[in-house]
Parts: structure tokens; C-alpha cells; sequence
């Protein structure tokens, strides 16, 4: 008989493979994590004080960039300390913990998308009831809807991985408790889970998917029959930064886990996973910021308005300092 088996703990392997050189990323790696959460931050600070953004896009947005500092937080943290340590040890609870929390957040990051695409949609292609289709109630259901059911859709998931019988050791060729991994070290009968698992990619990645895919159909359809070239222009411009976020964001995923079975190049699934946990939030702050012109003419106010306050403070000093020397000659 098979010797079954719950282990107390996993060992991560994550970048064992480099040896003594895994020490090098960890600045390379550090330096992008918190340029990301950084980055993530200023948008939903500006999204909350400024009223120019107070939209359901810039809404949407706002929870976009909270999800993105979350999904990373539950993976890329752990990932950093682990690069420093010669044993990267996780226990079995807290690797369920990390399991549920990243699949929720990332599936919610999915329904956050296609709430965006629905917006632009209706915006674009039915302007006159826009305010109706999209009023902040709608957008908080939306919202609301998009945080609740992957959280509770990811329950039996994680029970049934914490219900399994691990007989192959307790060694996970990834830097996170990652899906694949786990079920190469179980010996049960895992068909069933596995289709299981392609149902909620279905639901979650493809089906949020084809809401972005409709959506922008109709929006093409509608904007090319504009009779003004600046209508055009204005109209794809604010929905660049948006199909933009949609490439990056699926293009990985939909590679990693929209395919049924567990038989996946795990080196491969491990340099993709590290670009949606690390590149991608970085990269987002920097789309938004550069490809959508409310944000752009947000940014230069503040900035100006720094300039401003610092050009009065320098004046109200070189004021402060000319007077003593002006009673000095006197």
C-alpha cells in the first residue's frame, strides 16, 4: 500500500536552482515589489480625494489596484524572505491560507475587468443612459458581487485540498503554494478536482473574458461609426489603458491555468507566475497613469499645486531672510 501522508509543512524549492546567486534577485525583486505597491497606492489615493475621479471607472479602477497590493502581498512577500533562507519551510495551514486567498483575490481581479469593460460599454455605446445603467448602487452590486463570489466559490476548493492524502513528499517546485504543485504530491484520485478546477477557470477567467471580448466588439462597432476623428481618438484613448491591463492580465493566466489536468511544465508555470505576481502590478500603476488623460490631468493639478506651494514657501523665506539685513543697514 501507498504511504500516505499529511505533512505538518511544505518546503518550497522556489529559486533553490540558482544556488548561492538566488541572493541576487532579491533586490531586483524587492525593488519592483514596492515600486508596485507604491505605485497601487497613489492611484487609490488619488482616486479617493480627488472629485474629478469620482467615476465608476475610476471606481473600478481604485479596486482594480487594491487587489493587485493584495494578490501580490499573499505570495511575493514570502517569496523575498524565502530567497534569503537556506530551508523555505511553509506549513500546511498557512499554505492553504496563501492557496485561498490568491485564487480569491486573482479570480475577484477577473470580475473587476469585466465590471470596467461593462462601463466603457455603456458609456460608449449608450451615452444618453449612462448615469442610469451605471449609477453608484449599480456599480457597488457590481463591485460587491465581483469580491463575494470567488471568496465563497474557493471554499471547497481549499477543503478538498486539505481532505487529499500527500504520499509524494512535501517539496513544491514553486515559490507559493501554487495548484499544479500541490496535486503532483497527492495520490489520490484527483479527476474530479480537476475538473473542478477547469469549471472555475471557466467561470471565473474565461467567462469574465468574454464579457471584455463582447463588450469591445460592440464598442469597436460603435466608435468607428463616429463621424468625428477626435470622438474616435477620445473614445479608444479611454479605453487603452483598460484593454491593456486585459492582455496582460489574461494572456498569463489563461496560459497557466485554463487547461484541465496537472501534467504542466512546472519551471515554466513557475517564470510565468513570477511575471503576473511581480511585473504586471508594477506595470499597472504606469498604464493608468499614461494612458488615461483624467488621471494625466490629475496628476499635473497636484503637481502643480506642489510647485505653487512650494514656490510661495521658498518666497515667504527669501522675505523672512531679507529683512534682518535690511534693519542691519539701516
Amino acid at each position: 500500500m501507498a504511504n500516505r501522508s499529511h505533512p505538518s509543512e511544505f518546503l518550497l524549492l522556489g529559486f533553490s536552482s540558482f544556488g548561492e546567486l538566488q541572493v541576487l534577485l532579491y533586490g531586483p525583486f524587492l525593488l519592483l515589489y514596492l515600486l508596485s505597491f507604491m505605485g497601487n497606492v497613489v492611484i487609490i489615493l488619488m482616486v479617493t480625494a480627488s472629485s474629478h475621479l469620482h467615476t465608476p471607472m475610476c471606481f473600478f479602477l481604485g479596486n482594480f489596484s487594491l487587489l493587485e497590493i493584495l494578490v501580490t502581498m499573499t505570495a511575493v512577500p514570502r517569496m523575498l524572505s524565502d530567497l534569503l533562507l537556506p530551508v523555505k519551510a511553509i506549513s500546511f495551514s498557512g499554505c492553504m491560507v496563501q492557496f485561498y486567498f490568491y485564487f480569491s483575490l486573482g479570480s475577484t481581479s477577473f470580475l473587476i475587468l469585466a465590471d470596467m469593460a461593462l462601463d466603457r460599454f455603456m458609456a460608449i455605446c449608450h451615452p444618453l443612459r449612462y448615469g442610469t445603467l451605471m449609477s453608484w448602487a449599480v456599480c457597488g452590486q457590481l463591485a460587491g458581487a465581483a469580491w463575494a463570489i470567488p471568496f465563497l466559490a474557493m471554499v471547497p476548493t481549499v477543503l478538498s485540498r486539505i481532505s487529499l492524502d500527500y504520499c509524494h513528499g512535501n517539496i513544491i517546485n514553486h515559490f507559493f503554494c501554487d495548484n499544479a504543485p500541490l496535486l503532483q504530491l497527492t495520490c489520490s484520485d484527483t479527476r474530479l478536482l480537476e475538473a473542478w478546477d477547469f469549471f472555475m477557470a471557466l467561470a471565473f477567467v474565461l467567462s469574465s473574458f468574454l464579457v471584455n471580448l463582447i463588450s469591445y466588439g460592440y464598442i469597436v462597432a460603435t466608435v468607428v461609426r463616429m463621424p468625428s476623428a477626435s470622438s474616435r481618438r477620445k473614445a479608444f484613448s479611454t479605453c487603452g489603458s483598460h484593454l491593456m491591463l486585459v492582455f496582460l492580465g489574461y494572456s498569463s493566466t489563461i496560459f497557466l491555468y485554463v487547461q484541465p489536468g496537472k501534467a504542466h511544465s512546472v519551471d515554466v508555470n513557475k517564470t510565468v507566475a513570477l511575471v503576473t505576481a511581480i511585473l504586471t502590478p508594477f506595470l499597472n500603476p504606469f498604464i493608468f497613469t499614461l494612458r488615461n488623460e483624467t488621471v494625466q490631468a490629475v496628476l499635473r493639478g497636484h503637481m502643480q499645486r506642489l510647485k505653487g506651494l512650494r514656490r510661495n514657501y521658498d518666497e515667504s523665506e527669501g522675505v523672512g531672510h531679507a529683512r534682518p539685513s535690511s534693519t542691519g543697514r539701516r
